[in-house]
């Protein structure tokens, strides 16, 4: 039997394998993007009331719990001026991931193209090739992670779908700019184009920066799906409860997939969420907390030996290493693991041409501790 189809032309995650290597020499995983401090005690035991009641042991609305999503209607709301239904479009998912595969899903057929820029996360292009489709990507261009929107533009052809945006930006951590989203708008009316927003790291914007959502964008209200997390804001990645807002007639079609991939999501926590939410400010101060976790861990480094780029928002820092080492990324990555007991993200694996950046990317969603002894793995680093 031939299964090429559904082959994604990837191999296994590059977060398995180094949190693999990092467990298995004992070195400090700062490579998957995930806490390793405890989320708000307030939510814990709220989730405990709620899975303590008998009557929320079984399956939720297949949508997701109404409280929920009238929480995450009140957000685009208060935060980006935008009036999302409830009832009728927004979907709680079993986080972002799931939310996105819904939406290559039902939105892609075999043979469209996707634009996607790159470094692009990892689980993008294989989900778009489950689909027979096929991703294109665009390359940010370094320091700041431009876009070449002539490139873009002339990328676009007769089998173009969809464009793909993260923003803020996975690994890169560049946030979209008003004359960006402008760009985007222009180019998905003029080719009639889907726009599909990965914003899960939506609250962790620095320096000042405000977060412009696609959710704020009129003109691409019929043609924009919008994922959101609640395991990235909250601190509870391993609860895996993300969001799926689009127009209802979008809406319509994505739950008719969302229905046979997993029907519904963790019944009590959601309640739970939808309690913890009623108060902004436990998801606006989010900015200021990861701002002062980044800050910490840069003043902490070495930057003759470490340059670190930019950082508008998400939990990642890049870090250039072209001052220390001339070794390929992947290779470093797996020498500081094996030798100086720290697990990095080599940038390159984010790329779909094979280009060779000096860059490894650090999670700095960690307790101040884990920062410092961060830094001193890397400060003590010699003879690469």
């Amino acid at each position: 039997m031939n299964l090429a189809f559904k082959q994604t032309q990837t191999g296994v995650s590059i977060f398995s394998v180094m949190t693999a290597l990092a467990q298995e020499y004992g070195a400090l995983n700062m490579a998957q993007g995930f806490p390793d401090f405890d989320c708000d005690p307030l939510l814990l035991q709220l989730a405990h009331t709620y899975m303590s009641n008998a009557k929320l042991q079984q399956y939720a609305p297949m949508p997701g719990v109404l409280s929920l999503r009238e929480a995450v209607s009140r957000i685009y709301s208060t935060e980006y001026k935008a009036q999302f239904s409830a009832e009728h479009e927004i979907t709680i998912t079993a986080g972002a991931t799931q939310a996105l595969y819904t939406a290559f899903s039902a939105l892609l057929e075999p043979g469209d193209e996707v634009i996607l820029f790159e470094p692009a996360y990892d689980s993008y292009a294989p989900a778009i090739y489950l689909q027979g489709a096929k991703p294109v990507g665009i390359p940010l261009l370094p320091p700041f992670f431009e876009i070449d929107w002539d490139l873009v533009n002339r990328s676009i052809g007769p089998k173009t779908k969809a464009i793909l945006i993260n923003n803020p930006h996975n690994p890169t951590g560049k946030v979209w700019s008003e004359s960006d989203l402008n760009q985007i708008s222009a180019l998905a009316l003029k080719h009639r184009l889907y726009v599909i927003a990965d914003e899960v790291y939506e609250h962790m914007v620095f320096d000042g920066l405000q977060h412009l959502s696609i959710a704020g964008r009129k003109e691409l209200r019929e043609c924009c799906v919008l994922i959101g997390s609640f395991g990235k804001t909250l601190h509870a990645t391993g609860w895996k409860i993300g969001t799926l807002s689009a127009c209802a007639s979008l809406t319509r079609i994505l739950r008719q997939v969302h229905q046979f991939q997993v029907f519904a999501v963790n019944h009590p926590l959601q309640h739970a969420i939808a309690d913890y939410l009623s108060e902004p400010s436990r998801y606006q101060n989010i900015k200021g907390f990861y701002e002062n976790r980044r800050n910490m861990f840069l003043k902490a480094l070495d930057t003759q030996r470490w340059q670190a780029l930019p950082c508008q928002g998400t939990y990642f820092q890049l870090l250039d290493y072209s001052a220390c080492s001339n070794l390929p990324d992947t290779q470093l990555a797996e020498i500081l693991v094996k030798k100086h007991g720290i697990a990095c993200i080599p940038v390159s694996v984010f790329y779909s041409q094979n280009p060779k950046p000096q860059l490894l990317r650090i999670c700095f969603a960690k307790s101040d501790a884990t920062l410092f002894r961060a830094a001193e793995c890397l400060n003590a680093v010699q003879g690469l």
